[in-house]
């Protein structure tokens, strides 16, 4: 397999297996991983500091279900500030604790916004906190077909 570069590193096979294994489960041992891609504890320690040091790994994390939460509706909102309230816009996002996610897109939208309620009155609150600064158009998610996937999807062997 060739080596893929990124800005910071290059990674081999040795790498892209690791970080398969840690994305199946971020809590899997070094020594567990060694045995898995047939190195020393020690080297499989030093390449996931590397890929950390190098922003490859950024966080380790864990997958919690927002329905299991009382969070049954999510929606994504598209919002497009009025003229010269982006700022305040990107402000109200960041404090509304129902928003999980949101980004900064190109096109008619300025910001694409996750939102986990509980209900559509709550979805409706939220969207009141925003439309006085910013136009909202909302899609409420009915499934989702294709679960988040990794980066590392299309690179190289399994």
């Amino acid at each position: 397999m060739k080596r893929l570069r990124n800005e910071n590193a290059d990674l081999g096979a040795a790498d892209l297996k690791i970080l398969r294994l840690l994305e199946k489960d971020a809590r899997t041992s070094t020594a567990e991983l060694a045995r898995a891609v047939g190195l020393s504890a020690p080297s499989v320690a030093e390449r996931i500091r590397k890929l950390q040091e190098n922003g490859v790994i950024e966080a380790y994390t864990v997958r919690i279900n927002p329905a299991a939460l009382g969070m049954k509706l999510s929606a994504w909102l598209r919002i497009r500030p009025v003229p010269g309230q982006l700022s305040i816009v990107a402000e109200i996002i960041r404090e509304l604790p129902e928003i999980a996610q949101c980004d900064r897109v190109t096109g008619e939208d300025c910001f694409i916004a996750l939102a986990h309620v509980g209900s559509v009155a709550e979805l409706e609150r939220v969207i009141d906190k925003i439309i006085p600064y910013a136009m909202t158009n909302t899609a409420i998610i009915q499934s989702s077909p294709v679960e988040p996937r990794s980066p590392l999807r299309g690179l190289g062997e399994r």
